[in-house]
C-alpha cells in the first residue's frame, strides 16, 4: 500500500481550512481576533506522543467520527485558555459547571465546522457523536484506543490556533483510524518515476530510523561535552512548505545547517536555544571565555554539528542502502523561522509540502535542549523507502 503525497497534501490543506472555520467560530463566539498558526500531519510512535503531551493539563471536548472517516477529534484548551474563553462567553460565570458547559458548547460548534469541510470535500457523510467534556493531563486528553497499535504509529492532524487579544489558544487533534485512513489515501501501484507515493508500511520504520539517528547525535553530545543527554521526542510530520518556518517560531537559536547530497538529498539543521548553545560549547572549550557566543563557541558548535550530522545520516544511509554526504557546517544564529526560511525557499521550488523529521535531545535536568530538523526531498525519500527490503521493516529498530 502506498500513500499518495498529493492526497496527503490535500488532507493537510483540508485540516488547515477546517481549523480556519473553527477559529472563525471561536472569534464570533468570544468577540476575539483568532487565527491559525500552523497545521501539520504527524506520524508518531505512541511513546513519543506521550512525551510531547507530558506535563500539560487540558480541558476540551472529544467527538467520535463514523461514516466517511472513522476516528476521533479532540479540541483541547490548556487550562488558562479555557478559563479565558468561559470569561468571554459568560462574564463572572465562575468555574466548575460553567467551564464545562461553556467549553462543551464552544467545542461542539468549532468541531462541527472543522468536520463539515471534510465531508463536503470528500462527498461523504461523517456522523459525529455528542461532544464529551474532558479534563485531563498529558495524553489522557486523547481518546482511548489511540495507542492500540504502537508498532504502526499514530496519524494525527494538529492545528494550533492563537489569539491576538488574549490567551485563547487551542489545538485541534484529529486522529483517524489508521487502517481506514491509509486505505483512503493509498493505492496499490509502486512509486512512479515522479516519486509521488510513499510506501505506508515503511513510514513507521523511517520514524524509528530517525530515532536511531537522534540517539547517535545525543551520544555524540555526551562524548564531546561530558553532558548526559537523551532523545526526548522524535516524529515525522507533513506540512505545507510555506508553514515550515512557523514551526520554529521566533525564539533565537544557534547551531549549524547542512545540505545533504545523495539519496535522499535535502537539508539538516541542528539547533540549540542560546543558553544551551553556550553551555554545550563551554563544555568543549578548555579555557574560560567571555559570556555569549563568540568565535570559539561558533567553532565548537560547528565541530559538534559536523560530528552529530555524520552519525545522524549514517543511520539513514545504512537502513536505506544508499550513500548520503553533507556539506561543511554553516553556522547560524538567528530566529528559528529566519534560519529555516532560505532552506524551504529552495525546497519549495520543487515541492508544495515537506516531510519534516524532527527530534529533540535534552539533558535530564532540561538545561540543555537541541532540536534536529531534517527536510528530505519528498520524491527521493519516497523512492528510497520503496527500496527498503522487507527485513528492514520488521520492527527490529530500537524504540
Amino acid at each position: 500500500m502506498y500513500v499518495d503525497i498529493q492526497s496527503l497534501g490535500e488532507f493537510s490543506d483540508l485540516a488547515s481550512q477546517g481549523a480556519d472555520r473553527a477559529a472563525d467560530a471561536l472569534g464570533q463566539l468570544a468577540g476575539a481576533n483568532v487565527y491559525v498558526d500552523v497545521t501539520d500531519v504527524t506520524l508518531m510512535a505512541a511513546g513519543d506522543l506521550h512525551e510531547s503531551f507530558a506535563g500539560r493539563e487540558f480541558v476540551g471536548v472529544e467527538i467520535g467520527l463514523q461514516g466517511g472517516i472513522s476516528g476521533q477529534t479532540v479540541l483541547a484548551f490548556e487550562l488558562d485558555a479555557a478559563e479565558s474563553l468561559v470569561e468571554r462567553l459568560m462574564p463572572g460565570g465562575g468555574d466548575g459547571e460553567f467551564v464545562r458547559s461553556g467549553v462543551t458548547e464552544a467545542g461542539n460548534i468549532m468541531t462541527s465546522g472543522f468536520i463539515d469541510g471534510w465531508a463536503d470535500h470528500l462527498g461523504v457523510g461523517i456522523d459525529m457523536t455528542p461532544p464529551a467534556y474532558v479534563r485531563a493531563s498529558g495524553t489522557d486528553i486523547l481518546p482511548d484506543g489511540v495507542f492500540d497499535d504502537d508498532r504502526q504509529g499514530v496519524f494525527m492532524f494538529e492545528s494550533q490556533v492563537s489569539s491576538m487579544d488574549e490567551d485563547l489558544e487551542f489545538a485541534i487533534y484529529m486522529l483517524p483510524e489508521y487502517a481506514g485512513f491509509t486505505d483512503m489515501l493509498g493505492h496499490d501501484g509502486p512509486v512512479g518515476e515522479a516519486g509521488d507515493a510513499v510506501p505506508v508500511n515503511k513510514l513507521p520504520t523511517f520514524n524509528r530510523m530517525t530515532e536511531q539517528g537522534a540517539a547517535s547525535a545525543a551520544d555524540n553530545i555526551t562524548m564531546m561535552t561530558g553532558t548526559e543527554t537523551d532523545v526526548d521526542v522524535s516524529r515525522l510530520r507533513f506540512v505545507p512548505v510555506q508553514d515550515v518556518p512557523a514551526e520554529l517560531g521566533t525564539e533565537t537559536v544557534a547551531g549549524t545547517v547542512f545540505e545533504l547530497h545523495g539519496d535522499p538529498s535535502g537539508y539538516l539543521a541542528i539547533l540549540f536555544d542560546e543558553a544551551s548553545a553556550e553551555e554545550v560549547a563551554g563544555g568543549m572549550i578548555p579555557t574560560e571565555t567571555e559570556p555569549g557566543i563568540g568565535d570559539m563557541e561558533k567553532g565548537a558548535l560547528r565541530e559538534l554539528g559536523n560530528i552529530m550530522t555524520s552519525g545522524f545520516i549514517d543511520g539513514w544511509a545504512n537502513v536505506l542502502g544508499t550513500s548520503i554526504e553533507h556539506t561543511p557546517p554553516q553556522f547560524v544564529h538567528d530566529m528559528g523561522s529566519a534560519v529555516m526560511s532560505p532552506l524551504v525557499s529552495r525546497l519549495g521550488q520543487t515541492q508544495d509540502h515537506a516531510f519534516i523529521i524532527d527530534s529533540t535531545v535534552r539533558t535530564p535536568d532540561g538545561n540543555v535542549r537541541c532540536d534536529i530538523y531534517a527536510l528530505p526531498d519528498q520524491r527521493e525519500l519516497a523512492a528510497a523507502l520503496d527500496r527498503i527490503e522487507p527485513a528492514a521493516t520488521d520492527g527490529g529498530l530500537p524504540r
